[in-house]
């Protein structure tokens, strides 16, 4: 362990630190092994006291989760760092083990720093993970990124239950998860990074970058996102030779064919997550085909511009983020999903290189290929407006009975404030009834997702008893309640399964018993029985199947459990004094 810090020191003074400058670089051709990059960390932290290397939690491979925390005034305490008014800046490296970049930029942006510790930050905490999927990390080989270009070994997409860690924020089924919950949770920053390798079209830039989509972040921090912080953080990148463009999500063939459409985080992706909690979030995306060794230093030369921005705006930061959370609370109307406006959009200038066709060697047919030997700048256009498809109105309280434990349990992990009934009660309230739903034929992460959800709501009386949860919508997290217990959102808690239970009838009946039950039913409800007539003539297989008959009458009637369909999370429009504890 002594030769491998020897060997960090010297890196270390192989760097003069002037503006974030470097004299002299290493040219990357490998990544860390999982043990090799901690005991980095630990040596960063041995060494310097600005430093500190926590754990939180575990992963799904049994190991903890690590992170590394510089601070220029050695105050290690998130509650401290609040009170003090720093801003946080969270960087999350390996969700992809396999696009290991932001590994390799962090270890580099962590040695600029230390390299002059009296010209830290000094209005800045900075956070790094140096590996979220650790799992992923430790399963390392040469061959799962077919497509892309070095390093030499590198770990796998998914964890340790095969999941992949940047769709699982809101289910949140993996313990990396839950651990990275808990640190931002904590930490609350202000700024998070992701830090990714990118497939798809060919073009000429190391790095594309997703930034939280403008019409989703609050308004007054996505003013300052558009019109300030993209700007500069362009402008720096393009100084330092590594010009960046949008993410490139071509809508045509090729990028120039049709544009590019800006990317939807919704909050199963670690930026859509950060966003329900006004943190203004990118996501680094260089290009797989591009050596890795200009991955890395792109990479690292952004994370170092975004820490000299965010330390220069922190005043400016930490009053909008503030102002944000606030009005939050406040906030009536929520946005469940989101779609694209095809109606507007910008041109921007476009490096790319001439898409075109040649016949496959393979399968005899035209194969898109781009010609490197062919670059231009042309103006293309950029689809960055998106419009609400779904809005809710906040009610005053939501009630979630106890039994919903996995709901509870993320919320609790989410800092939702939550307090418990403390006696059995009887209460009016607004229930949903899912009317409809498509259900998705194979698995997608561990769950067949619900979407196209329609509901109608009722109005009833329930019984409710002591241990029940209460949740006062007046709160900074109301945009994660929102989302995840509003059924027909896109990522709510439906959608993803949690409530999967209500969807099965239990009861049912005997036909031959039933017979005579359903004649006196119709008897009694004329109405009831002109609709099943009517039915009965539109719907030939309706009319030849007698038992569908006998459902279809025992599911209108009085006996049909009411239960059956009915979302247990229920809504109070108007606050009221209820008995919690």
């Amino acid at each position: 362990m002594k030769k491998h810090w020897a060997f960090i020191s010297l890196c270390v003074l192989a760097f003069a630190f002037a503006g974030g400058q470097t004299t002299q670089r290493k040219v990357y051709t490998t990544t860390p092994a999982y043990n090799d990059l901690i005991i980095t960390y630990q040596g960063f932290a041995r060494e310097s006291p600005e430093c500190r290397l926590m754990t939180y939690g575990t992963t799904d491979v049994g190991k903890p989760l690590h992170l590394f925390i510089i601070s220029r005034d050695r105050i290690f305490d998130p509650v401290d760092i609040h009170k003090k008014d720093y801003r946080v800046l969270l960087i999350n490296n390996g969700i992809h083990p396999g696009e290991p970049d932001g590994i390799d930029a962090s270890i580099e942006l962590v040695k600029t720093l230390l390299a002059e510790p009296a010209k830290l930050p000094a209005h800045l905490i900075i956070c790094i993970v140096p590996v979220f999927n650790v799992d992923g990390c430790l399963n390392r080989g040469k061959y799962s990124r077919v497509n892309q270009n070095g390093p030499e070994e590198y770990g796998f997409r998914g964890n340790a239950k095969n999941l992949d860690l940047n769709r699982d924020f809101i289910k949140c089924d993996a313990e990396n998860t839950k651990s990275l919950e808990k640190i931002y949770q904590e930490w609350q920053p202000d700024i998070f990074v992701d830090t990714h390798v990118s497939d798809g079209a060919d073009y000429q830039y190391v790095m594309t970058l997703i930034s939280t989509q403008r019409n989703k972040l609050h308004p007054v921090l996505s003013k300052y996102l558009v019109n300030e912080m993209l700007p500069s953080l362009y402008k720096t990148m393009k100084e330092k030779k590594y010009e960046m463009c949008p993410y490139v999500n071509e809508v045509g063939e090729t990028p120039d064919e049709k544009g590019i459409a800006e990317f939807l985080e919704t909050p199963r992706f670690s930026t859509g997550y950060t966003t329900q909690f006004n943190t203004i979030g990118f996501v680094t995306e260089t290009h797989m085909w591009k050596p890795y060794n200009d991955r890395v230093w792109a990479t690292y030369e952004f994370l170092l511009a975004l820490v000299d921005l965010t330390n220069k705006d922190s005043e400016k930061i930490a009053k909008l983020h503030y102002q944000a959370m606030n009005e939050t609370a406040d906030q009536d109307d929520f946005v469940l999903n989101w779609e694209l406006d095809t109606t507007k959009f910008e041109m921007i200038d476009f490096k790319g290189y001439e898409g075109k066709h040649k016949t496959s060697s393979i399968s005899g047919q035209q194969r898109l290929y781009y010609d490197r030997n062919a670059p231009f700048t042309r103006k293309i256009k950029f689809y960055d407006t998106y419009k609400p498809s779904a809005t809710v109105t906040k009610p005053a309280i939501y009630i979630i009975p106890q039994g919903w434990s996995a709901v509870i349990d993320r919320l609790k992990l989410n800092n939702v404030i939550m307090q418990q009934l403390d006696k059995d009660t009887t209460i009016k309230v607004e229930t949903y009834y899912i009317d409809d739903y498509q259900t998705n034929k194979t698995p997608y992460e561990g769950h067949y997702l619900h979407h196209g959800t329609k509901i109608h709501s009722e109005v009833q009386k329930l019984n409710f008893y002591k241990g029940d949860y209460v949740i006062v919508c007046n709160q900074y997290c109301n945009r994660y309640v929102v989302e995840t217990l509003e059924p027909q959102g896109d990522d709510s808690f439906f959608a993803w399964g949690f409530f999967d239970a209500i969807l099965q009838q239990k009861e049912w009946f005997s036909d031959y018993i039933f017979e005579e039950k359903a004649e006196e039913i119709l008897k009694n409800d004329p109405k009831l029985k002109a609709d099943l007539e009517d039915k009965k003539s539109k719907d030939a297989a309706f009319a030849a199947d007698h038992w569908a008959q006998l459902a279809w009458i025992y599911q209108h009637s009085i006996y049909h459990e009411k239960s059956q369909n009915r979302y247990p999370v229920v809504r109070l429009s108007e606050p009221i004094k209820l008995p919690v504890k």
